[in-house]
């Protein structure tokens, strides 16, 4: 299935370059410069952040633990200044995000950080082979597009999630208990959904 490429880049603050070059000392160029790293509650982001503080740690950076923030708030702490970076503001996905938050007026965006990254419908091989899906023009035909059309949760229900998740409740276990009470307060949808699902397969 063709997918969209995605280029994941750094994003940082015109706060943390004016601060790099102003603050470069005899010694290392961070040293007395504190430095907030944000990143979202996703586990994989983790890796890129801890590098990016770890390279300003060895600068000689006081670099604080991480911050778990969603996107639309991180870019706003990093263009007012309450925090100093993320590496994983993904281009062009969280445009948006950095226009309304200021901007190349208010932060940077410098280099690609990881290239050839993907975002798109990914979908089962066998569903795949079942309908000779391939590529994503061919959802344009009602009985493909019903495929994935039939379930449809409300942003809050997700965001609920994500919040208890956020908390602490991650395990899968966790995540099984969340899904087993999602489905018992909503079984009429979720058995609705099971039904046009089963009609679309036949």
């Amino acid at each position: 299935m063709t997918t969209r490429k995605f280029a994941s880049s750094l994003l940082a603050s015109a706060l943390l370059v004016l601060s790099l070059a102003s603050h470069a000392a005899a010694g290392l160029p961070g040293e007395g410069v504190s430095v907030q790293p944000l990143q979202s509650a996703l586990a994989e982001e983790t890796f890129q952040t801890l590098l990016v503080s770890r390279a300003l740690t060895k600068l000689g950076y006081d670099v604080s633990p991480i911050n778990e923030v969603e996107y639309p708030t991180a870019h706003i702490a990093v263009a007012n200044g309450d925090a100093t970076f993320m590496a994983n503001h993904w281009n062009p996905h969280h445009a948006e995000f950095y226009k309304n938050a200021g901007g190349d007026a208010k932060m940077v965006r410098k280099g690609v950080y990881s290239a050839g990254t993907v975002q798109g419908y990914m979908i089962d091989k066998k569903t795949a082979d079942r309908y000779r899906i391939s590529r994503i023009d061919q959802l344009t035909d009602p009985k493909l597009a019903k495929l994935f059309e039939v379930m449809a949760l409300p942003i809050g229900d997700i965001s609920t999630q994500n919040r208890r998740m956020h908390d602490g409740e991650s395990r899968q276990q966790d995540v099984e208990r969340h899904t087993d009470g999602w489905i018992k307060a909503h079984q009429e949808t979720f058995d609705d959904w099971i039904a046009q699902a089963m009609a679309t397969a036949l």
